[in-house]
């Protein structure tokens, strides 16, 4: 056997290999995708509860030491 043809079963198998390997790259994307698509939905309706909870929408206004809501509550 010549070292043409040890090299030509060595690339069916490396192509065979590749292919393999790309159709796992593939469900992996679609398992991304899916889980995207769930965490995006999740986030949606924990959006959706947070402004059921708080209607006025003043729940992303906060702030940490925030000096005028400190002097309005008294402590300062």
């Amino acid at each position: 056997m010549s070292v043409r043809r040890l090299v030509e079963i060595y690339q069916f198998f490396w192509m065979l290999e590749s292919h393999a390997e790309q159709r796992l790259a593939w469900e992996d994307a679609a398992e991304a995708r899916i889980a995207r698509d769930r965490a995006e939905a999740q986030a949606a309706a924990q959006l959706q509860a947070m402004l059921d909870a708080n209607p006025s929408g003043q729940l992303g206004n906060a702030q940490l030491n925030d000096p005028q809501s400190l002097e309005d509550s008294g402590l300062l």
